[in-house]
């Protein structure tokens, strides 16, 4: 029998979908606010993976990935979930989203992402919450799953991810 113990902190992460027209500079500014400096970011990138946000938001879509410089608990995910999702409605035009947050975090061995949507790989975390490994480290690279997004298989945004992934893994090892 194992003992139960705390997991190792992670470092929380970010992707945020936005219209052109959004202001990232203040949702950046909102989300440093709340969970302390970025650290590192990647884009924005024109999100061309995938039509599927396209209905709700519109065309012409950009993204960006971003790490935070503050160890992250792995059990706050359902509460950021819940509080980006307030974010998201805050910036909404005619009832229709200018911003779509996604948080996770990025762990030793995977990145994870909250959803608000169950389904057969994914687990729920509490408060209508579900956590789902989206990628996975093994021997030295990311890997994906049959239900990772096309953008988060993208090999400049995988190269990003070992980049935050190795300074995570240094910081800790210097606490």
């Amino acid at each position: 029998m194992g003992d139960a113990r705390q997991p190792q902190k992670t470092k929380l992460f970010a992707a945020i979908m936005f219209r052109p027209e959004a202001d990232l500079d203040n949702i950046l500014k909102t989300l440093s606010r709340d969970y302390g400096p970025v650290d590192d970011a990647y884009g924005p990138i024109a999100f061309n993976f995938s039509n599927y946000y396209e209905e709700e938001m519109g065309g012409g879509l950009l993204k960006t990935y971003i790490s935070f410089s503050r160890p992250f608990d792995r059990e706050v995910l359902p509460h950021i979930k819940k509080t980006t999702n307030d974010l998201e409605s805050a910036y909404s035009i005619n009832g229709k989203r200018a911003i779509n947050v996604d948080p996770g975090y990025i762990a030793k061995d995977k990145l994870v992402l909250a959803s608000t949507k169950d389904f057969y790989h994914r687990l729920y975390l509490g408060n209508g919450i579900y956590g789902e490994v989206t990628l996975h480290f093994r021997k030295g690279k990311y890997r994906y799953f049959s239900w990772t997004y096309p953008d988060y298989m993208d090999p400049e945004f995988l190269g990003f991810l070992t980049k935050v992934r190795a300074k995570m893994v240094k910081e800790l090892r210097d606490e």
